[in-house]
């Protein structure tokens, strides 16, 4: 499979190696956390690398853009910029351009005159992505839809629309922290279990330096309550510390509060521990945080969380 090489080395990890022409790729995360930073900087970097790039934006003027793209200081970059959100007329200027690659930012504000739903509706949302990547396989360029996600993570808007695209890519990170996380969760022309690390500057996000320790507390003070744990992203391995903290409830009922962490494990974890450890959490409030703003995913985490818990 042919690939275009984006240039940006976590980048093209997460798309197996840069993105294939004629494919359509769909990201999401939570407002503010870095979409349009990742995909202006990536659209900036092929323009200069001499691929024809156009990007869309049915959220921000065209000021506002370039605003931010001087702050990146990537406003020199020849990426061809639209503000725009009636499907028809995008269309029209895509097919006139001819580009190798289109962000449209977001889908959620497109909306087609064929229907009489509002912008951001299952029926708009789902109309629009079908068009967009009906002309994406036609010319061959390399479409990337960017998507909001509900509060509880999933991409906003219908499920067939992850089914229609190639790819879908979570970005994921705590607006507290300076590290972004973009994860694969279907990829048609790449591995499914890769991420790629990020770290936000004043000039937008970089690839992180040393991914395999970002995500341990720099504090070092001693004490307990706190767990190491290797987990496996892919091909790379990740270390990521388990902050556990188990006080006394001036409350009646005890809160559980966990960051970074499956509410529904750490509640079993404790049912464990009670039952055949003889551990009492009666009357304990219990905090459990995973430090960096990651958040661990797979079981194997659960002794890390026990041991911070225990400890």
């Amino acid at each position: 499979v042919s690939r275009i090489v984006i240039g940006v080395d976590e980048l093209d990890r997460v798309f197996g190696g840069g993105i294939v022409p004629a494919s359509a790729t769909l990201i999401g995360g939570d407002p503010g956390i870095g979409k349009s930073t990742l995909l202006l900087q990536a659209a900036a970097r092929l323009a200069r690398n001499g691929v024809k790039t156009v990007y869309v934006s049915g959220e921000e003027a065209a000021a506002q853009i370039q605003e931010r793209a001087k702050r990146l200081k990537v406003a020199n970059s020849p990426v061809q910029l639209a503000t725009e959100t009636d499907l028809r007329k995008i269309l029209a200027a895509l097919k006139e351009a001819s580009p190798d690659f289109v962000v449209i930012d977001s889908i959620q504000t497109l909306w087609s005159d064929s229907l009489e739903a509002a912008p951001g509706s299952v029926a708009q949302v789902r109309a629009c992505a079908q068009e967009l990547v009906r002309w994406a396989k036609k010319s061959g360029a390399a479409l990337v839809l960017v998507g909001h996600v509900t509060k509880e993570g999933t991409i906003a808007g219908p499920r067939v629309v992850e089914h229609l695209v190639d790819a879908v890519f979570y970005f994921e990170g705590e607006r507290g922290h300076q590290f972004r996380i973009l994860r694969a969760v279907k990829n048609r022309f790449g591995p499914t279990d890769e991420i790629g690390i990020f770290e936000m500057h004043q000039y937008g996000l970089a690839p992180a330096k040393e991914p395999s320790a970002l995500f341990l507390s720099s504090e070092d003070e001693g004490g307990g309550g706190t767990a190491v744990f290797a987990a496996m992203e892919g091909s790379r391995p990740v270390l990521a510390e388990v902050q556990a903290l188990v006080a006394k409830s001036p409350f009646g009922t005890p809160r559980r509060s966990v960051i970074g962490f499956d509410t529904g494990r750490l509640a079993m974890l404790m049912a464990v521990l009670e039952t055949r450890c003889g551990v009492n959490f009666a009357g304990m409030d219990v905090y459990l945080s995973v430090a960096g703003g990651y958040r661990i995913n797979e079981p194997a985490g659960d002794l890390a969380a026990a041991a911070a818990l225990l400890s």
